[in-house]
């Protein structure tokens, strides 16, 4: 159990699935089924600044296309 006064020093890398959908893993354990490794590393802090940057439109990537369709549909 962690406690809550100690400072997290775990590596993580960040991760994507094939929704484009992004989250953070332990950079020590094996990749998670289904996820691939986005390429950005370092203290969890870091790559959850960076999902925040480049995570802007947090559909999955099926809802997206099939909005785009849709639309194109419509026109």
């Amino acid at each position: 159990m962690e406690r809550e006064d100690q400072q997290d020093e775990t590596i993580y890398r960040v991760v994507v699935n094939h929704e484009e959908q992004y989250s953070i893993w332990p950079a020590h354990k094996p990749m998670p089924a289904g996820w691939r490794d986005e390429g950005t590393s370092g203290p969890k802090d870091v790559c959850l600044d960076h999902i925040e940057k480049v995570w802007t439109d947090m559909r999955p990537l099926s809802l997206r296309k099939r909005m785009e369709a849709d639309a194109q549909a419509g026109a």
